[in-house]
Formats: structure tokens, C-alpha cells, sequence
């Protein structure tokens, strides 16, 4: 098992980062807010899960260990696989899934592309117990800042990676600019990761 990858970044993309190690580009799966983290010739260091398939062999990326073993652990549940369980880390940090499972919250869940009411019910039934108890705000500090100007072009990628098309993705953005320009007012730099879970509200609700 390859458990991290550590080098200077190469490429970017909306949902992939290339990592130089030794020499070889490693690609990685990373969710919106690891990427928002990444520069071009930057180093980094990814925490990793190898997931191997008869066809291929795919490395997901974790910004710490914390978000990859809840990667792994999303799996142990029957019907999640790893882009599954990338996407609920795309919309919640770990501590926030956590809270979820503790307290039945089956809102939470159904705000992830691709779990809708029957499937988060069962997803409560089967993790409960499984991921354990919040952690504290530790966790909760996963969301991402972005820098100001590009933080559409991000949202944008990432509400695509999950599955919307690009009509729904420029709506999303659109009802969420109020919210991340006045950030930038005050002096601050958008955070992907709470304006997708904000875009993904302004989804589910036009649904």
C-alpha cells in the first residue's frame, strides 16, 4: 500500500493532482478542497489509499490520515465505493460526517451528488458505530481557502467532478457569489469547501 506521496506538484486538473516522486509523476484523486491547498512547484505531501481494480489501480489523495481513513472506512458500507466516498468528503470534513452519523442526521447525507433518502437511511444504519465519535475542531478546520480570484473556476470543476452539468454548476456559482464576495470585502479569501456545501443546497432545493 502506498500510504503518502511527498514531492513537489506538477499539474494540477479539477480533480487530479500530479505529484513528482523520484523522478515519476504520481497522479492522485484529490476532492475540491485538497486540491485548493496544491500549487504548480509547490511541494506537498498527500496521505494516500491505493484502490486496485482488474482494469486499473487508482491513488486517492487525502490532505491528512484523519480524511483517508474515513475514505476507507465509507467503503466498509455495501454500495459505497471510492468515488462515493470521495464525493461525501468533497461536501462534509470527516468530523463533520462524524456528527452526522452520531446524531441520524439524514439531511446531511442526501446533500452528497448521488445518496438520496433511502440510501442515507441505510448509510445511518450501517455506519453508525463504525466511524466514531467528533473528534473536536480540529477536523472541523478542512475547509479549504481559496485564492479570491480563483475560487469560481474552482467551485465550478468541482460541482462538474460530482456530476452536474455546467448549466447547474454557473447557477450554483451564481447564488453563491454573494456569500464568498463578501469575504473578499472583508478582507478574506473564499473557502471552497463551505461554498460547495452551500452551492449543493441551492442544488438539492431547485430539484
Amino acid at each position: 500500500m502506498i500510504a503518502f506521496v511527498s514531492g513537489p506538484v506538477a499539474a494540477l486538473a479539477p480533480d487530479t493532482a500530479v505529484v513528482e516522486v523520484g523522478g515519476v509523476g504520481m497522479a492522485v484523486q484529490c476532492t475540491p478542497g485538497t486540491l485548493a491547498r496544491l500549487k504548480v512547484g509547490q511541494p506537498a505531501r498527500l496521505a494516500t489509499s491505493l484502490v486496485v481494480r482488474e482494469d486499473s489501480l487508482t491513488l486517492y489523495g487525502f490532505a491528512d490520515d484523519d480524511e483517508r481513513q474515513t475514505f476507507e472506512l465509507l467503503q466498509t458500507a455495501s454500495g459505497v465505493g471510492p468515488r462515493l466516498a470521495q464525493a461525501m468528503l468533497a461536501v462534509h470534513s470527516p468530523d463533520a460526517l462524524r456528527r452526522a452519523f452520531a446524531a441520524g442526521d439524514e439531511k446531511a447525507l442526501t446533500a452528497v451528488p448521488g445518496i438520496g433518502k433511502k440510501g442515507a437511511q441505510k448509510l445511518l444504519l450501517e455506519l453508525k458505530d463504525r466511524l466514531g465519535a467528533p473528534v473536536g475542531s480540529a477536523a472541523v478546520a478542512a475547509a479549504v481557502s481559496a485564492p479570491a480570484a480563483g475560487w469560481r473556476d474552482q467551485l465550478h470543476a468541482a460541482l462538474v467532478g460530482l456530476g452536474y452539468a455546467s448549466r447547474e454548476a454557473d447557477e450554483a456559482v451564481a447564488a453563491v457569489a454573494p456569500q464568498a464576495e463578501a469575504v473578499v470585502v472583508d478582507g478574506g479569501t473564499p473557502q471552497v469547501g463551505q461554498l460547495l456545501r452551500a452551492a449543493l443546497q441551492t442544488l438539492n432545493r431547485a430539484r
